[in-house]
């Protein structure tokens, strides 16, 4: 019934994950990527990426790819594969908004016998349950009858040069036997590590939302660890190599856990888990230990200045990195932004340098306008937030020179060594 010679494929939201998605598939094949932001498909028609996953080159590489913000522009495409974001709103709960109104573009143009598969990620049942009913609605078409579904959840890393698309074991499913072996089979054409194809949309989704949950409470156990080393006087990170020579001791560090998957994806399992009646214990536990963080490392901050002697109202503070990993100009759900507020809290005067941060977004997110080049001397306190190789190359004693002559270094990401900071997490 489906033919792989016949594939004009449509990805939908080119961020981070469609993007490299929609290039891949475009080097061989017919794709039309399509945004609701015009600016970004007037940038990528120039060849330039501005999330920086996908080069200039590889840009060019995608001779079968064109760009479009006109929906109507996919009415002739039969296989559409939704990227958008599924952040979580400011009482915690999953915003499916970004995904609804996708379904509802592409249901304007869904015709008898079409695909669409989604990728973003969402908790058990979402799609059968909340993105079906809105395709069937738009296009007047019945679902598993006129039109198919899919789900094969992204796995992108952001900044990640190794671990890309391609080589990142895909995980497929579909609404029937049928269609599932097709998704997978078109998935097998651009993913040389391979697939594995699950037993059904729900079992897709559920093995991509424990992904991240897992990481976020192994992450939430070694930040409530170094908790308590503070307090003991113990150096964590030697405590952490010093078990790390076991076999199977997993190498997680302390540290924020922001972005748009580790730090939001467990809320939208425990939304649905709450749904259902079952009020969940750690992963909310950990959600909350690892969401305080940012304060944590203030107070931290503030002791260690009042044991300098260092006046905590009206300093200045050096906060190095805004973004929620190295080397990605990403600020969506950074949790360095908890760091700046604390600080404020305090009526400290708080610098963000961020090499890698577009200046007019930090402004559009946050209300931050970061520094062009921080000051030599002019710093009560420096905190590395961020593990940017420019950081990395500064060296300690560069960073140093940043602040006056009594100051204190907070390195949150271990970049350097216990004797050359005052305080590490």
């Amino acid at each position: 019934m489906y033919n792989i010679n016949n594939l004009k494929i449509a990805v939908i939201g080119l961020g981070y994950v469609g993007l490299p998605l929609a290039v891949e598939f475009g080097k061989n094949h017919s794709v039309i990527g399509f945004d609701i932001n015009a600016e970004r498909i007037s940038a990528l028609n120039t060849g330039i990426d501005h999330t920086l996953e996908v080069s200039e080159e590889e840009l060019a590489e995608a001779t079968h790819l064109s760009y479009s913000s006109d929906i109507q522009m996919l009415k002739d495409c039969n296989f559409f594969i939704i990227t958008v974001p599924t952040p979580i709103d400011d009482y915690k709960q999953p915003d499916l908004t970004p995904l609804i109104k996708a379904s509802e573009a592409i249901g304007g143009v869904l015709k008898q016998g079409d695909i669409v598969v989604y990728e973003s990620t969402v908790y058990p049942g979402a799609t059968e349950e909340v993105c079906i009913p809105v395709l069937e609605k738009v296009s007047g078409l019945s679902f598993n009858q006129d039109f198919y579904a899919g789900y094969s959840p992204e796995r992108i890393n952001p900044g990640d040069k190794e671990h890309r698309v391609t080589n990142i074991l895909k995980v497929t499913a579909g609404s029937t036997p049928e269609i599932a072996d097709f998704v997978d089979e078109v998935y097998n054409l651009i993913i040389t590590a391979g697939t594995h194809k699950a037993a059904s949309i729900k079992v897709a989704e559920a093995a991509k939302v424990i992904e991240n949950t897992q990481r976020d409470v192994n992450i939430a156990l070694i930040n409530e660890l170094a908790v308590i080393f503070n307090k003991m006087g113990i150096d964590t990170q030697a405590v952490l190599e010093a078990a790390g020579t076991k076999w199977n001791f997993l190498p997680f560090r302390p540290g924020l856990v922001g972005g748009h998957c580790i730090g939001v994806d467990p809320y939208y399992l425990t939304h649905k888990a709450q749904a259902i009646g079952y009020n969940p214990e750690i992963i909310l536990a950990g959600r909350r230990l690892n969401d305080s963080m940012g304060e944590y490392v203030v107070t931290q901050l503030v002791k260690t200045m009042i044991k300098k002697r260092i006046q905590v109202e009206g300093a200045k503070v050096l906060v190095l990195g805004l973004s929620f990993k190295e080397n990605c100009p990403d600020v969506r759900n950074t949790k360095v932004i908890d760091i700046v507020h604390e600080l404020q809290e305090y009526n400290i005067e708080v610098d963000v340098y961020d090499p890698w941060v577009d200046a007019v977004e930090a402004q559009r997110e946050y209300g931050i306008k970061p520094v062009n080049e921080p000051t030599a001397n002019s710093y009560d306190s420096i905190i590395l937030a961020v593990a940017h190789s420019e950081f990395v190359d500064m060296g300690v004693a560069h960073i140093r020179s940043l602040g006056k002559h009594n100051h204190v270094l907070y390195d949150l990401k271990y970049v350097f060594a216990k004797e050359d900071t005052d305080i590490r997490l």
